[in-house]
């Protein structure tokens, strides 16, 4: 499994934690995000995550198919545990989790 990556939605987190002590300017420019994409996910960081439970249905997929679950047998999975979603949205998912795919191999 590869390391997660950095978000901006991570990186606005701890912008939000820290505004109190610092500038929330200084704080913005120095993660590299725009202030807009800021403001953005300081509205959206309650929302709840709708693949939530596609999440963890795949990191369950996959060890029990040892690792050989690829996206498109990952998607028939979910297809058949009543979760349709395009296959793009699965390999996105499944990146984001730090499971490899084939695309990503």
């Amino acid at each position: 499994m590869r390391a997660a990556k950095i978000t901006t939605k991570l990186k606005t987190q701890v912008i939000f934690e820290l505004r109190n002590e610092y500038r929330s300017a200084e704080l913005i420019k120095m993660a590299r995000i725009k202030r807009n994409t800021y403001y953005y996910w300081t509205k959206h960081m309650d929302c709840p995550d709708k693949y939530t439970k596609v999440k963890e249905v795949i990191q369950e997929i996959y060890p029990q198919h040892k690792g050989h679950y690829k996206t498109p047998k990952n998607k028939k999975e979910l297809d058949k545990k009543g979760l349709i979603l395009d296959p793009k949205t699965v390999l996105k998912l499944m990146n984001q989790r730090g499971i490899l795919s084939a695309r990503s191999e």
